[in-house]
């Protein structure tokens, strides 16, 4: 008999399939009124005051330096983007468009993780990516 558990990851990336589709809208609304920058700031405000509930309590001096290095790196990139994102809106993109063109920013984890993580990629999977860039690519016509 087959097992149709859900995992579970599958939860979490519902609820960022349903968390980040409100948030493309909200961005390109909030940009049609402040600056990249500003809506920038108040992204982060919104980030700390979510903390108190997310967070595990756990000591940040009782992660590795590496550990910690990976997060900072990735905090900071993290920023970037979400700056450029809310600047492409702010600039006068469509959230129609610039939302699912930058929601393509897993390419990059595929393309690199069979190297660095030494993960594969199914044909099924591949056929599915295939599919993501044709998506973005009708969307934008």
């Amino acid at each position: 008999m087959a097992d149709f558990s859900i995992p579970s990851w599958c939860l979490p990336a519902a609820l960022v399939l349903l968390t980040w589709g409100a948030v493309g809208l909200l961005q390109k609304l909030s940009t049609n009124y402040i600056s990249a920058e500003s809506a920038l700031i108040w992204l982060v405000v919104g980030y700390i005051l979510l903390m108190p509930w997310l967070y595990s309590g756990r000591s940040v001096f009782t992660y590795s330096t590496r550990s910690l290095a990976f997060t900072l790196i990735s905090a900071f990139l993290n920023t970037l983007g979400a700056w450029a994102l809310l600047a492409a809106m702010k600039n006068g993109g469509k959230a129609s468009i610039v939302v699912p063109l930058t929601a393509l920013y897993p390419l990059v984890v595929v393309v690199i993780a069979p190297v660095i993580l030494h993960e594969s990629i199914s044909p099924l999977q591949g056929l599915g990516i295939l599919c993501a860039l044709t998506s973005v690519v009708l969307l934008s016509t």
